[in-house]
């Protein structure tokens, strides 16, 4: 049953974003993302109070294409290698597929929300596989031990959630994927043995 759940959940945001980078996240009406979905109104309602509440979704959004990259992952590389790659390629993602506005009203609502954020939410399989990449490193050498997997993971995120943010602030001027190339390198280096 959960899985069933957890589907048809994903359907809803799936389509909402699909709707959202198409036509914008204004033109898009919770009959289109219910029709795209293949599911019911009160599905949506089920999970969601409204199409504004579609926008903390976006970084379950990001969880999927994680859940895609790790397959990729060449665990014989460095553990750092394949942290850079990761950020690359969401990068890549987002500079492609999500509008940046949506990305600011994400930044937007979880500033400004009192109940769940969820880009801090640790069960995501964001912060899972960062920690098991952090915690591979750390055992084969690669990492530094003088902070715990859990801190450097956490380091980590901040660092790329200000990637993030400054590419919103500045309008999506620059490549957000070959900044973070730049940038996340140079951080990582400070944690390398």
């Amino acid at each position: 049953m959960k899985k069933s759940v957890n589907n048809t959940k994903s359907k809803i945001v799936s389509a909402a974003w699909q709707l959202f980078y198409e036509q914008g996240f204004e033109s898009t009406t919770v009959d289109e993302i219910i029709r795209l979905s293949g599911t019911s109104k009160g599905s949506f309602y089920h999970y969601f109070d409204s199409k504004d509440s579609l926008i903390g979704s976006l970084a379950y959004l990001f969880d999927e294409k994680y859940t895609e990259l790790e397959r990729e992952l060449d665990y014989s590389l460095n553990a750092v290698d394949n942290l850079i790659f990761l950020t690359r390629e969401l990068c890549m993602m987002i500079e492609n597929n999500i509008d940046i506005e949506l990305l600011s009203r994400l930044y937007a609502q979880q500033l400004s929300k009192r109940g769940e954020k969820e880009l801090l939410d640790h069960s995501r399989m964001y912060y899972r596989l960062l920690k098991k990449l952090v915690q591979l490193g750390q055992e084969r050498g690669e990492i530094t031990r003088q902070k715990s997997a859990a801190e450097i993971v956490r380091l980590y995120a901040i660092a790329e959630r200000a990637l993030l943010y400054d590419w919103c602030l500045h309008g999506g001027e620059y490549s957000l994927t070959e900044y973070a190339g730049t940038v996340m390198p140079l951080f990582l280096s400070g944690l390398q043995i």
